[in-house]
């Protein structure tokens, strides 16, 4: 039973209902606070919403998880030149949140520190806080970017200070 609901949630999720939850300025919002962030550590965030998943995917089972890896890679989020690539993906149909690092922060923070900041994100997607719940949530991942990436203290091959030469991932939020 609880497979078919998943079905059917997701067959009836798709791109327009991301905007009942995220609001044109809301995602403006939400792309500012991605590039406030970008500009205290040398890390790059990644947030993409997804009303659902196409039907096949839900009847093989995958999960919020393994869809979140499979963007993480198409989207190249893991070929930042630190490898501190972040993805923050949100699964509309499943109220999920998974947070992707890459293996150059993720060996700092650990999937139990992302997992609690997902389940600090899903306790305010479940009160209808959307918008505040990925703001908060870039705000905890910014923090562990500053700690272990910050802008100042990164040094290259040639001991020089790196000074971030382009904004390697979009910082617009992706509605798939």
């Amino acid at each position: 039973m609880k497979k078919f609901t998943r079905f059917f949630k997701h067959s009836f999720s798709n791109p327009w209902q991301v905007s009942r939850h995220f609001s044109k300025a809301s995602l403006q919002r939400i792309e500012s606070a991605i590039t406030a962030s970008e500009k205290k550590h040398t890390g790059e965030i990644r947030f993409v919403v997804e009303g659902g998943l196409h039907p096949f995917e839900i009847i093989i089972g995958k999960t919020p998880r393994e869809r979140g890896i499979e963007l993480f890679s198409l989207l190249k989020i893991w070929d930042t030149e630190l490898n501190n690539g972040v993805l923050i993906y949100l699964l509309l149909a499943d109220r999920d949140v998974e947070i992707i690092a890459d293996r150059g922060i993720d060996k700092h923070v650990g999937y139990d520190r992302w997992d609690i900041i997902c389940h600090d994100m899903e306790m305010l997607f479940r009160r209808g806080e959307f918008e505040a719940g990925v703001l908060q949530g870039i705000e905890e991942i910014t923090a562990a970017l500053e700690k272990h990436f910050p802008i100042d203290a990164i040094k290259n091959k040639r001991k020089k200070v790196i000074q971030r030469k382009k904004n390697e991932l979009s910082d617009k939020p992706l509605i798939l």
